[in-house]
């Protein structure tokens, strides 16, 4: 019995030794794969991360907007023990009230954000200060180096990472960079001994086709004319009538896109091209002269008889300052601004031809430029079809359109009566690659004769008409003005009718038979009488200088 006691000891060693093996063998070698994952995931942290936004430049290659190395500070209320010092101190070096501070500090989170883009300043407060608990970090802003110039073209990004209005907002999902699962390795003291998220895909960079030297020249200018006019906003067009390029677009006021959260007033972020509805006035008078040009109903010799006023279903119509023109052209009807003259050319043609013209030079409907929260308005009252209603709509009252409509129509004049696509953007990087952009198809609206003739008449306007301060010497220069009281309502006055404030516009492009730029005009209620004083000498010192930037040869003696 006594010797049968170390057997039995043996065997137990043995069988004790042989589960642990088997159970070794199980864990390492049969489940290797399930305790792997289980260890990896307990060492490494997975978590989105999203590429860094595509930047946006001028045609030349001038940044308009980066991604730009800032700091941000931010706190670990539980490492803060003096909380109220801790909130005096940093209201101080921050410039943020001292209540909002103590409620983050007062927080038991471990971390809690407290302010980004520092300037050099707050940070070296920050340093200085020394505080447990509050630390200074890396991170990359948005950062718009030209401040207020172009603002509404470039729009700005918004606190959560999303574009705002203008290209930003437009071209959103292109410039945002792509998410990623990011993978960090935690350390034996915490993490992050490596990241993945450099794998995370970049945003595609934007090139535009603004011209920064003739934007900076048409930003400048609405600065100059606003202090000796005194307009409460203009602003400023200039596009390449054939490509459909715009070359510059300026808005004042505008604002910082750095410091957008600073703006009170929300609706100076709005582009009144696209986004802002009016009645044209006169400046419209060209699209009656069209229908009629490309049917066949008038000519720019055809004559009538201008009595001052006439009567529409029992409704006035006269002329600007009750003028009494008697035996006019059409041709002068554009040169003197006849709003009978121009309800005689609708009678020529007919409603349902003129309703045709309205639709097919696009005024009830979206432009497709690449700007965001472009509006149109489909002019339901105007369709009712009343006689009234086509009246006054043939000189640009009663018909509600966008700026960038009415550039579209004179686009189309100037283009031999093809429709240029409109657009801000010339290329696109993606990857290192260029994305492909067609802006080549253009439908024909009018006539390339019947352009050509109202070209000639736009001409007569600048040469012999309304227009005459926008000529600048040895270049033809085709335009039209328009001066248009603007309505009660659209100044948030519910009332009926119009105001005395009015829209003042003038359209032009030259070289008139061979045009290289076009450039419209429009002022809002500035104290002169009609556009001929306001919009019109804007458009010429604005015409002389691309002249000269593009040395274009003069077209006669």
């Amino acid at each position: 019995m006594r010797n049968l006691r170390p057997f039995l000891v043996l065997i137990v060693f043995f069988l004790f030794s042989a589960t642990i093996f088997s159970r070794l063998v199980f864990l390492q070698i049969l489940n290797r794969q399930f305790w792997t994952a289980l260890g990896e995931g307990q060492q490494n942290d997975v978590s989105p991360i999203t590429g860094r936004r595509g930047e946006i430049f001028f045609q030349q290659g001038e940044p308009l907007a980066i991604n730009k190395a800032a700091k941000y500070v931010f706190i670990c209320p539980k490492e803060i023990k003096n909380k109220e010092e801790t909130a005096q101190i940093l209201s101080e070096a921050l410039n943020i009230k001292q209540d909002e501070l103590f409620e983050k500090v007062s927080e038991t989170r471990l971390f809690e954000p407290v302010k980004h883009k520092l300037s050099e300043e707050e940070q070296q407060k920050i340093k200085e200060a020394n505080i447990p608990g509050v630390y200074l970090e890396d991170e990359v802003v948005r950062y718009y180096p030209q401040k207020n110039l172009a603002s509404h073209v470039v729009g700005f990004l918004a606190g959560d990472n999303t574009g705002q209005y203008g290209v930003e907002g437009f071209y959103n999902d292109i410039l945002s960079g792509k998410e990623i699962l990011a993978s960090n390795e935690k350390g034996p003291f915490g993490y992050l001994l490596f990241s993945d998220s450099y794998k995370a895909s970049k945003g595609a960079d934007i090139f535009l086709t603004i011209d920064s030297s003739i934007q900076f020249k048409a930003e400048e200018l609405l600065s100059k004319w606003q202090e000796k006019l005194g307009f409460e906003a203009g602003e400023i067009l200039v596009l390449e009538p054939n490509s459909g390029e715009v070359l510059a677009l300026a808005v004042a006021p505008s604002f910082d896109p750095n410091f957008y959260w600073q703006t009170e007033d929300l609706r100076v972020f709005q582009n009144p091209f696209a986004q802002k509805l009016f009645e044209p006035g006169s400046v419209l008078k060209p699209v009656v002269m069209a229908a009629g040009l490309n049917e066949g109903k008038i000519t720019p010799q055809t004559k009538y008889i201008d009595k001052g006023i006439l009567h529409i279903g029992g409704w006035p119509i006269e002329n600007y300052g009750k003028y009494v023109w008697g035996e006019q052209t059409m041709t002068g009807v554009l040169e003197k601004s006849i709003n009978t003259g121009a309800v005689f050319a609708e009678q020529q043609i007919g409603h349902k031809t003129f309703l045709k013209y309205l639709e097919k030079f696009g005024l009830f409907e979206e432009t497709g430029i690449d700007l965001q929260g472009e509006v149109f308005s489909e002019n339901l009252e105007f369709k009712k079809g009343y006689e009234i209603n086509y009246a006054t709509a043939s000189y640009g009252q009663g018909i509600e359109i966008t700026p960038i409509q009415l550039v579209r129509v004179f686009a189309t004049i100037a283009n031999q009566g093809k429709m240029p696509k409109l657009h801000l953007v010339s290329k696109i990087i993606e990857n290192g690659q260029e994305k492909q952009l067609n802006f080549a198809n253009q439908e024909q609206i009018i006539s390339p004769e019947a352009a050509s003739q109202l070209t000639a008449m736009l001409i007569s306007v600048v040469e012999n008409g309304f227009a005459k301060s926008a000529k600048v010497p040895g270049y033809w220069i085709a335009g039209k003005t328009g001066t248009a009281q603007i309505s009660w309502p659209v100044l948030d006055i519910q009332r009926a009718g119009y105001s005395d404030k009015t829209w003042q516009t003038f359209v032009g492009f030259a070289p008139a038979l061979s045009p290289q730029f076009l450039i419209m005009v429009r002022l809002t209620d500035p104290k002169t009488k009609t556009a001929e004083y306001s919009a019109v000498p804007i458009f010429q010192e604005l015409a002389q200088y691309i002249i000269d930037y593009w040395g274009i040869v003069p077209n006669y003696e």
